[in-house]
């Protein structure tokens, strides 16, 4: 019985356009060169940050993000970045009794920003904070102990098979694709994405699908 479910953030739950344009912006290439790059690197199924290295080689992320940070050009989510049906799926779980949380591989900054949203969750937590990322073992192990619950009892949801649904499932925890963003989309129909326990469109599906089993 699932007992609590757990969002990744970056096109789960926030549309990551405004940050691809920040970093287009910050590099003085057009967004539309900067999506190009992302699309080539995920069909690829290489990491997103690819495609900020194919524009400027070399590039020390980190460095240039605390860059922008202190040149006021840094992390915005306002509610304008989430999807529409975020917040009336993350409040029905909560009605239904579950225990909702938010965990993705975002920077200490992005987990203000996502407390500041006051989202439907009870707790929210990124791999800044837990040092440590998505896929790696010790992540799913960190949400494991965070949520207090057995790993069969929790479910994840995420866009990204690789990073998502593989390694929740490696350790335990049942899954749910998204079919929402480059990741979610183009890598739908893989055996990565349809290892999950559901494959979903909409966030909202979330309650009957639970309640049902």
């Amino acid at each position: 019985m699932i007992k609590a479910v757990v969002f990744d953030v970056g096109e789960t739950l926030i549309d990551d356009t405004r940050e691809w344009k920040a970093w287009a912006d910050w590099l003085s290439v057009p967004l539309h060169t900067v999506s190009a790059l992302v699309g080539a690197v995920v069909v690829t199924g290489r990491d997103n940050a690819d495609a900020l290295r194919l524009v400027r080689p070399g590039i020390d992320i980190e460095a240039e993000r605390q860059s922008r940070e202190n040149a006021g050009h840094g992390e915005v989510l306002t509610e304008a970045d989430l999807y529409p049906d975020v917040r009336p799926a993350l409040a029905a779980l909560q009605e239904h009794g579950l225990w909702v949380g938010i965990a993705g591989n975002q920077t200490r900054r992005a987990a203000e920003l996502l407390r500041a949203l006051s989202l439907p969750a009870d707790a929210i937590a990124t791999s800044g904070e837990w040092g440590v990322a998505k896929p790696h073992a010790e992540f799913w192990t960190k949400l494991i102990k965070w949520t207090a619950l057995p790993a069969p009892e929790i479910l994840y949801v995420g866009d990204h098979p690789a990073n998502d649904v593989l390694p929740a499932q490696a350790a335990g925890i049942r899954t749910a694709h998204l079919r929402r963003g480059p990741w979610g989309h183009f890598w739908a129909d893989a055996p990565s994405a349809t290892a999950a326990d559901w494959q979903i469109t909409e966030l909202t599906e979330l309650t009957s699908l639970i309640m049902s089993t």
